[in-house]
């Protein structure tokens, strides 16, 4: 379900507030001049304990193939996602979501390959939830280990909600689930009435796989 196009403009602060009672925005492509508010009947959730883990995943973790980091390249990060033929990411996006990441509301994850960006997500964080809005790979696995370690940082960081907005049969196969608007808002509410720290691992300190894989463990 949408709401109508934006007859105002929409600053990170008005943004805020629409997650806060369940919205979200998007552009109908990358030339659009506006945004529209959607407000599915099912989202999407990632339970923080229900993460799916293949046995070629946790291998790839375990090698530490990839450097993880997090807020060193969200403006990159937000460009690769959009980098597609088909996408919701306008200029107005990149605009609020780098005015939110400014004021530390916004977060990235990001792979590196042999020092090249080869993977990553953005959110939104908000009390104790989390909002993912995109993630890319140009390297096998890159996006699904930048999860594991979004997931992982969230359960450090005491977050309670991590929302996927939408359920795709990639994100089911990795755990992704959809519940009722009425018992996502309830999940919302709770979420919201207590602070959780993304900065609980430091930004600056790079998360191995097998640590992340030790905090999912526990």
């Amino acid at each position: 379900m949408s709401r109508p196009a934006q007859s105002f403009e929409i600053t990170a602060d008005i943004l805020l507030r629409a997650y806060s009672i369940g919205l979200f925005p998007m552009a109908e492509s990358r030339d659009s001049s506006t945004l529209f508010w959607v407000d599915p009947k099912e989202r999407g959730i990632f339970p923080l304990d229900g993460l799916l883990l293949s046995r070629s995943l946790v291998k790839t973790l375990r090698l530490d193939r990839f450097e993880i980091r997090a807020d060193e390249n969200f403006d990159a990060v937000v460009i690769a996602c959009a980098s597609r033929e088909n996408t919701w990411i306008n200029a107005e996006i990149r605009r609020l979501y780098r005015e939110l990441f400014d004021e530390g509301r916004a977060h990235s994850i990001e792979a590196f390959e042999d020092g090249a960006l080869v993977g990553g997500l953005y959110g939104v964080s908000l009390g104790a939830a989390f909002f993912g809005e995109s993630m890319f790979h140009l390297a096998r696995d890159a996006s699904k280990v930048a999860l594991v370690h979004l997931v992982a940082r969230l359960r450090l960081g005491g977050f309670r909600l991590l929302d996927t907005q939408f359920v795709t049969p990639h994100l089911a196969s990795l755990g992704a689930i959809e519940v009722a608007r009425e018992s996502y808002l309830q999940m919302l509410g709770q979420a919201l009435s207590v602070e959780a720290d993304f900065n609980a691992w430091p930004a600056s300190c790079p998360m191995r796989g097998s640590e992340a894989l030790t905090h999912l463990e526990r």
